[in-house]
């Protein structure tokens, strides 16, 4: 189910900003599933092997930059393979890497994903407690 959604708000924030930037080119709301589809496999994919070969460089301290640009990346290879999807330079291709982390990370606030890791580290042991008195 998590995929799902987070494939429909890919494939919105895409749709979206090719009507707002005119360096993106979709025809239509089932070509911007489509791209968000192949994104997400070969970011799985290819963008995976790539991600850590940068990280390995960076010695693992651009971590988030590093995986807005193998996304980045991916979308202009998606931009190769998919005709009805047309990027004009990378620099779209980050905004809209940008656009899609930031509104899947509002998606999954929303949801509440992350809430129980959050109460989970404001939670003391009880055994912590006691013993430490003794």
């Amino acid at each position: 189910m998590d995929f799902i959604i987070n494939l429909l708000v890919t494939a919105a924030v895409i749709l979206l900003l090719s009507y707002a930037m005119s360096s993106v080119h979709v025809k239509s709301f089932w070509t911007a599933l489509w791209v968000a589809f192949l994104t997400a496999i070969l970011t799985a994919t290819i963008g995976w092997l790539l991600g850590g070969l940068l990280n390995l460089v960076t010695f693992f301290l651009l971590e988030a930059i590093v995986g807005l640009i193998v996304t980045a990346l991916m979308l202009k290879l998606v931009d190769a393979l998919v005709s009805n999807f047309k990027l004009d330079g990378f620099f779209p291709a980050f905004i809209i890497a940008v656009a899609v982390a930031i509104a899947l990370a509002i998606v999954g606030w929303l949801r509440g994903e992350n809430d129980e890791e959050y109460a989970n580290l404001e939670q003391k042991p009880q055994t912590e407690l006691l013993y430490h008195h003794v």
